[in-house]
Parts: structure tokens; C-alpha cells; sequence
């Protein structure tokens, strides 16, 4: 069984350095040829359109020909699509590109966490998917990290980024593990989510625009303030490796203050933090890690925050519903957000991206309010573990709201235990 976690984990971190070696590549290549900044938020939301229609795809996929089948395959297509990016630079191609790599991309995800729940034990799986997580994260670093390898913007990166993906199927394909069970999902009733947590999707909304924004457009605006293609990088990786590191705390203090005075503190002190950014151009790189670490410690703790309040209102039989519904929102945040920092990146200037996030911070500050928590619906079970920021548009979440690891009343008793424990 720890063979196959550990083949699961390599597997996944070499899918997300290639990923987000990728998505920061092409960002680069649109800036140096002086394409509008609407374009690079247009890649990104046409990458989270492409991952939510994957949901669908790989449920379909999993069930007629299996994991494994499914996994290789998706890496063939992805790999197909990031050589194709070298034959030409027309960007409704790149689009198309973009979108069918999310999909595909979310159909590996999902392989690997639904596999991830199944081999996980009850009593372990909060520890076998945070440590997933961490894999993901890091390999997301080493994606950033890895421009350095070609600073000039050349094909190397593309090869990289294929290298990566096609390594990616190695563990996955020789790995003794037995299959997880393909189980159907349980239907979702908007309605009653609505009811029932709106503060939640309001926070999970918005953690996907600026989430999805960062992803997109932070590089470019980091290129925009003269830095290198290796600086751009470490500027992005720092903001991750931040991120990763807020787990930590964070966890601790949402056990003991409430989840809603938690999101409206974190959201202003976004704001502050952003905030210089938008003002101040011309920084030295040291300023600007500085403040993409504050910025990517805050804004990674706004969708785990959501999930626990959502959770905290939810009885265990709805919440592998919830959690799919959760990655949904917040995949429709990662679609608008883009666009519409990217557009205003293209009339106003990079520097209007901070304005954004302080906009979709400030507004969070608003929405979200401890009056407006009734507690009628409070669990006393809720789960107290966090649900770390979708890597991409996925997450430890998914593979329950898609493949509960058990059928009937065992798989919605376990759900909560898919949620992430903050990393030891």
C-alpha cells in the first residue's frame, strides 16, 4: 500500500511542475510578444473551463475503460497539445489548446485521488491526502522554478513540460495496486446549498477568481515590473511555498475563533497587502517577494476557510454533494476571474491585478459577517481537518465527490475524512 501512495505522489508532482511550468511559459510568451493582458486571463479561464467539463469527462472515462487506461491516455493528449503549442502562435489555438489541456489534466486528477481515497484507511486518509497535497505543492514550486532552465523562452520549456507529463505515467503504470471501485456520484441540490451556506460559496467564489487570476496573470505582471524569466519564477514559487506554509496555522485558529471572522480578517489584510503593489510600481525584487509571500500566505487560506464553514452547516450525508458543488464554484471563480483582471490589466495597467484582489477581498469583507450565522443548521460533527486550495481546479475533495470510496451510508459517515489535515 505505500508503494502505491508513493508512485501516486510522484506521479502528481511531476503532472503539477509540468502544469504550472506551462501556464507560466505561455504568460511569459504572450508578454514578450506584446499581446494584450487580456489574453493571458483568456488561457487561464479557457484552463479552469476545460477542468470543470473534465469532471464529467473523467467520470465517463474512468467507468468504461479504468484508471490506468484513462491516466495514459490523458497524458498522451496532453503531451500532444504541448508540442502543438510550438507550431504555431495563433491564440485562438492556444485557447483551444488550453481548454483541452485542463480537461484532460482534471481526468488524471481525478484518477489519482479517487485511487488516493481508496487505498487510504479510514484512520489514515486525512494524513495520505495531506502529504498528497504537499506533493502537489512542491511539484507546482518546481514547475516555477524550473524556467530557469530556459530563460530565453525557447522550446526547452515546452520539452519540459512534456518530459514531465509523460514521466508522470511511469509510477502510474506500474503499479501493482489493486483499481479503486468506480462508484456514481450522488446528485446535488443547488437549492438547498444556497440556503444553506451562501457565505460559503460567496468565499469560495472569489477564492477561485483571485486563485485563478494569480495563476494567469501574476507572472506577467512580475514581468511587467522588469524581472528576469528566472526572477519570475521565484516570484511565483514564493507565493506557493507561502501558501503551502499558511496551512499550518491556519488550521489551528479556525478550530478556536469563527470560520467567518476568520475570512473577513484574512480578506483585509489582503487588502493592505495588495495594496502596495497597486500603488507602488517599480519595486526592487526583494519588495516584490516579500509581498507575493504575504499575498499568497492570505490568499490560499480563503478556500479552506470556505469549505470548514460550509461543512461546519452541512449533516455528513450532503457533504460529499457539497464538495463537489465547492470545486464547481470555485472553478467559475477561476473562469470569470481571469478575464476580468485581465481586462483590466490591458486598459489600466499590471498593476490593476492588485486592485482586483483588494476589489474581490473587499468585497468578501462585505458578504461575509458573524451576525448572518444563525447556527441552525450547525453540526456537531463537523469535521475539524482543512481542506487545502485547489491545486489547479482539483483537490482532495473531488475523488469523494465523484468516487466515494464506499457506497450507501459508509462512503457519506467517511466523507469528512477527505478533507486535509494541515501538513505535519
Amino acid at each position: 500500500m505505500t508503494q502505491a501512495f508513493a508512485a501516486l505522489y510522484l506521479a502528481s508532482l511531476l503532472m503539477q511542475l509540468g502544469s504550472t511550468l506551462l501556464m507560466t511559459y505561455l504568460a511569459l510568451r504572450l508578454t514578450a510578444g506584446g499581446v494584450a493582458e487580456f489574453w493571458g486571463g483568456a488561457l487561464m479561464a479557457a484552463n479552469a473551463l476545460g477542468m470543470v467539463v473534465g469532471g464529467k469527462v473523467g467520470q465517463v472515462l474512468i467507468g468504461r475503460v479504468g484508471h490506468i487506461r484513462t491516466y495514459v491516455a490523458c497524458s498522451g493528449i496532453i503531451c500532444a497539445a504541448v508540442l502543438t503549442h510550438a507550431f504555431s502562435e495563433a491564440l485562438p489555438l492556444w485557447l483551444l489548446l488550453r481548454f483541452v489541456v485542463g480537461m484532460a489534466m482534471m481526468c488524471q486528477l481525478m484518477v489519482v485521488e479517487s485511487w488516493l481515497n481508496d487505498c487510504a484507511q479510514s484512520d489514515q486518509r486525512g494524513k495520505v491526502l495531506g502529504i498528497y497535497m504537499v506533493a502537489a505543492y512542491v511539484g507546482m514550486m518546481l514547475g516555477q522554478l524550473a524556467l530557469s532552465i530556459d530563460g530565453n523562452l525557447g522550446l526547452h520549456a515546452l520539452l519540459g513540460v512534456v518530459i514531465a507529463f509523460a514521466l508522470s505515467q511511469v509510477p502510474v503504470a506500474l503499479t501493482r495496486s489493486t483499481h479503486p471501485a468506480i462508484l456514481s456520484a450522488e446528485p446535488v441540490d443547488l437549492r438547498l446549498f444556497l440556503q444553506r451556506v451562501p457565505q460559503s460559496l460567496i468565499t469560495v467564489l472569489i477564492s477561485g477568481m483571485i486563485n485563478g487570476s494569480f495563476y494567469g496573470l501574476s507572472s506577467i505582471y512580475a514581468s511587467r515590473q522588469g524581472l528576469s524569466t528566472v526572477e519570475v519564477g521565484q516570484f511565483m514559487a514564493l507565493a506557493i511555498a507561502a501558501g503551502l506554509l499558511a496551512q499550518l496555522p491556519l488550521g489551528w485558529l479556525s478550530d478556536r475563533l469563527p470560520r467567518t471572522s476568520l475570512i473577513r480578517g484574512v480578506a483585509a489584510l489582503l487588502i493592505l497587502a495588495c495594496l502596495p503593489l497597486a500603488f507602488y510600481q517599480g519595486a526592487s525584487f526583494g519588495v516584490l517577494l516579500l509581498f507575493s509571500a504575504c499575498i499568497g500566505f492570505l490568499q490560499f487560506c480563503l478556500y479552506p476557510l470556505g469549505v470548514a464553514l460550509a461543512n461546519d452547516n452541512m449533516e455528513p450525508r450532503l457533504r460529499v454533494s457539497l464538495a463537489g458543488l465547492l470545486l464547481a464554484t470555485f472553478g467559475v471563480g477561476a473562469c470569470i476571474g481571469p478575464l476580468l483582471a485581465g481586462a483590466l490589466m490591458e486598459h489600466f495597467g499590471s498593476a490593476s491585478l492588485y486592485y482586483f484582489f483588494a476589489a474581490c477581498s473587499g468585497l468578501l469583507v462585505l458578504a461575509v459577517s458573524q451576525k448572518r450565522v444563525t447556527g441552525e443548521f450547525l453540526q456537531a460533527d463537523a469535521p475539524l481537518q482543512h481542506q487545502a486550495t485547489p491545486v489547479g481546479l482539483a483537490c482532495a475533495t473531488l475523488a469523494a465527490a465523484v468516487e466515494p470510496a464506499q457506497s450507501g451510508e459508509a462512503s457519506q459517515a467517511e466523507a469528512p475524512l477527505s478533507v486535509i489535515e494541515p501538513p505535519a
